[in-house]
């Protein structure tokens, strides 16, 4: 079973997370961020994830620990649970419309940390949640993951479906990436031999 179960308690911070890859989009997710919920709950379901999230941050400050650490949590579990890669498709891509937005985001799980980021926010927050926030969290994942992630906003005005259309990307192109390739069988798809 391709699964792991993460613990992390800072001082700002404290998270419990379990993954599991071959699922079927089951999800229980309860922090005290509501926004980041919702968008955990679009990814794990596009991606067919099963994703169990309880946590809390210290939310009287911002959201930004939370929704840091909520990145790096799940990068460390999706990197754990995928060991060493071997006989995954390894790419993933997904252009995704909703409404007027139109999202493409492109993984590659090739054991480097890189994110391409190209998102014009055209709001600051929405409701009190802040936009920023989104790109940090890509960030901590991809630190953590080791996974080359790329997004661009193609088109979109309203906010909440530039996000939405951003998370149900990333699950659909990480459903592709970390699923399994029968022509790689107990290969790792490099040509290195690993994926680091």
């Amino acid at each position: 079973m391709r699964e792991a179960r993460k613990e992390r308690k800072t001082a700002e911070t404290e998270i419990r997370l379990e993954l599991r890859v071959d699922g079927s989009g089951q999800r229980e997710i309860r922090t005290s961020c509501g926004f980041m919920n919702h968008m955990l709950e679009l990814m794990s379901y596009h991606a067919r994830f099963d994703l169990k999230v309880e946590g809390r941050g210290d939310i009287e400050v911002d959201d930004h620990h939370l929704v840091e650490d909520l990145g790096i949590l799940l990068g460390d579990a999706l990197k754990e649970a995928l060991g060493e890669k071997k006989g995954i498709k390894r790419y993933g891509q997904s252009l995704l419309p909703m409404d007027e937005s139109l999202v493409l985001c492109g993984v590659d799980v090739s054991g480097r940390a890189y994110l391409g980021f190209d998102v014009n926010m055209p709001q600051a927050t929405v409701g009190s949640f802040d936009t920023e926030l989104v790109e940090e969290f890509f960030q901590a994942f991809v630190r953590s993951s080791g996974m080359t992630l790329h997004l661009k906003l193609l088109s979109g005005r309203n906010t909440h479906h530039v996000i939405e259309a951003i998370f149900k990307a990333f699950g659909r192109a990480l459903r592709d990436a970390t699923g399994q390739d029968a022509s790689f069988a107990e290969e790792v798809p490099s040509t290195k031999g690993v994926l680091e």
